[in-house]
C-alpha cells in the first residue's frame, strides 16, 4: 500500500486589487508518484465550481521556498519572510495565492519522509505514464 500525506492548508487568493481572500485547499503527495505534489482546491474556491487539483514538482516546491522557480503554468517564490507566493497560470486566466511558508516547509518535509529526495523511482513513474498514454494502442 502506498503511502499519502494530506495537509489541509490555508492560502490567501491575492485579487486584482491586492486585497486577499481566505482560500481553503489541501496539499497532497502520494509514494505511488513520488515526483508530484497535488495542491486541490474544493468548488467553492475555483471559477468552474468543481474540485480543481493543480500537479506540479515536489522539486519545483523545494526550489520555490528559497529562491523564485519555475516558468510554466506553476511558479513559486517567496513573498515576504513568511509567506510563500504560487502563481497558476491556466487558459481562464492566473491565479495568486500566498501559502504560509511553515505549512509548506512543514508538508515538504513529510513528503521526503516517504520518499527521500533522489530515491524516487523514476523509471516506475515514466512505466505508469506511457502505460496510460498507450493504453488500447
Amino acid at each position: 500500500m502506498d503511502a499519502i500525506i494530506e495537509q489541509p492548508i490555508h492560502a490567501r487568493l491575492v485579487t486584482a486589487d491586492d486585497a486577499e481572500v481566505p482560500v481553503r485547499a489541501t496539499l497532497r503527495y502520494t509514494a505511488d508518484d513520488p515526483l508530484a505534489v497535488f495542491l486541490d482546491f474544493p468548488p467553492e474556491a475555483t471559477l468552474v465550481g468543481e474540485d480543481v487539483t493543480w500537479v506540479f514538482a515536489r522539486a519545483l516546491l523545494d526550489q520555490g521556498l528559497r529562491a523564485p522557480a519555475g516558468h510554466g503554468d506553476v511558479r513559486i517564490r517567496p513573498y515576504g519572510p513568511a509567506r510563500t507566493l504560487l502563481e497558476f497560470h491556466s487558459p481562464h486566466g492566473l491565479a495568486l495565492l500566498t501559502f504560509p511558508a511553515t505549512a509548506l516547509r512543514r508538508f515538504l518535509r513529510g513528503t521526503y519522509g516517504v520518499v527521500a529526495a533522489g530515491a524516487e523511482d523514476v523509471g516506475a513513474v515514466v512505466e505508469r505514464g506511457l502505460s496510460a498514454l498507450f493504453d488500447g494502442v
